[in-house]
């Protein structure tokens, strides 16, 4: 008697797994490319726009990569020039993490020599002049500045925009060959620097 239980009970369940199995088997069929509900909010949460986005501007020189990474803060009815972007006081040029100058090419940028390596770009603005700060200390948040670590300072052309601009840029222009500018925009002011590869 106990042996004929047992296997009917085997029996039983075998029989319980298999219809199991089939069960989930003919609902993934059913719905191949449903996501879970986490994956929909996480896609959901990454299309959210950061205030400061990320951006890059990059240019060979020679056959030679130079890459500025920033990020590009917008003025959002605020006034830029001399206030958010205070006169006399060293700028991040950006914002959030320091601005970062890449360069695989040895530069002359305006009066600085600039040997190939990665670097930190920050200014020094006035109502008349800015300087651009070229820096040794890399990988620090935008607001963290070590004059003891610049490689030096050069002094910037400026024009005005025809129109203000809303969102701060980084661009290389007017590129010809070894050389190119070096342009910040933002608000009516553009500032620039002659680069050239060495």
């Amino acid at each position: 008697m106990l042996p004929r239980t047992l296997t009917l009970l085997a029996c039983s369940t075998l029989f319980s797994a298999a219809c199991c199995a089939q069960m989930v088997s003919s609902a993934a069929a059913q719905e191949p490319n449903t996501p879970m509900p986490e994956m929909k909010a996480d896609a959901s949460s990454a299309k959210k726009a950061l205030p400061s986005p990320a951006a890059t501007a990059d240019v060979s020189l020679d056959g030679k990569k130079v890459v500025v990474r920033y990020n590009a803060p917008s003025a959002r009815g605020r006034k830029i020039m001399g206030d958010v972007v205070p006169y006399g006081k060293v700028w991040r040029t950006g914002a959030n993490p320091a601005t970062t100058l890449v360069t695989a090419a040895d530069l002359k940028i305006g009066t600085l020599t600039v040997p190939a390596g990665t670097y930190t770009l920050y200014t020094l603005p006035t109502a008349d002049t800015w300087m651009l700060i070229v820096n040794k200390q890399t990988g620090q948040w935008g607001t963290v500045y070590k004059e003891d670590m610049d490689l030096g300072r050069t002094p910037m052309i400026g024009n005005p925009l025809a129109k203000p601009q809303e969102t701060m840029s980084i661009s290389f222009e007017n590129t010809k060959g070894k050389s190119t500018e070096l342009h910040i925009k933002w608000e009516s002011s553009d500032r620039y620097v002659t680069v050239a590869a060495q």
